[in-house]
């Protein structure tokens, strides 16, 4: 994932609710999510040229998502794949022990009722606190524009009471941040500006999908994901035991 926005035991119906987008190259083969054939309890699109994935829940209520950290005045690592986390994370329900082999992330993981943070490039975890929170390609919480515009549309929708199509609109947002308010990742401003918006769209590279998870406190999931090209929609409902 590139961008997530999520409002954690904050809302008296929802324990959570995620809206998330996943931006790649276009030409990365990638597939849908679905239930893992191999993996039935796992919900989650997939990387199949890593065979890793963005962000997906188990049908016991482990859920994972991650996002890379960006700054091209960082060494180089030649790890695996971070799709390979979130598997892990579902799988295991616990962080990396061998971080530093893989490039820059932020790793969140957990349960449902205990949802956690993990950065590879500060070493800090996290017991999420209750609240709106936002992660893009830097820290939690660090107020690029588009995550300070994501945080803010999610709190008002929380607050007015949160349905699929709202978090969708919000995560279409294509409006650029100003140029004097644009972080500094070791890109050309040209760049730094298009990557800027909630949803990107660029030549070769951009938003692939939106996924919206809603999870109320008596435990039912829902999960619907919008495949940007070609165009598709998956929905999926179930409840965690």
């Amino acid at each position: 994932m590139c961008l997530i926005a999520f409002a954690y035991k904050v809302h008296p119906q929802y324990q959570l609710i995620v809206a998330a987008n996943r931006d790649e190259f276009l030409d990365r083969p990638t597939e849908p999510a679905r239930f893992w054939p191999a993996e039935p309890h796992i919900l989650a699109g997939r990387d199949r040229k890593a065979g890793g994935t963005w962000m997906g829940i188990t049908t016991s209520g482990r859920f994972a998502a991650v996002t890379n950290y960006r700054d091209l005045r960082l060494p180089r690592v030649e790890g695996p794949s971070r799709g390979v986390l979130v598997r892990q994370a579902m799988e295991t329900g616990f962080a990396p022990e061998n971080s530093e082999r893989y490039e820059g992330f932020n790793l969140l993981y957990g349960t449902i009722d205990r949802l956690m943070y993990h950065s590879n490039v500060n070493g800090e975890t996290l017991d999420l606190p209750p609240g709106v929170h936002g992660l893009s390609n830097h820290l939690l919480n660090t107020p690029w524009p588009k995550v300070l515009r994501a945080k803010a549309g999610l709190t008002e929708l929380v607050a007015k009471g949160p349905n699929v199509e709202d978090l969708f609109n919000l995560l279409a947002d294509r409006r650029h941040a100003p140029d004097q308010e644009l972080p500094d990742t070791g890109l050309d401003p040209e760049r730094e500006r298009a990557l800027s918006s909630i949803r990107i769209e660029m030549d070769g590279y951009g938003t692939r999908c939106s996924t919206v998870v809603m999870v109320d406190r008596t435990g039912v999931v829902t999960f619907e994901e919008r495949v940007i090209q070609p165009p598709s929609v998956g929905r999926f409902e179930f409840s965690i035991p």
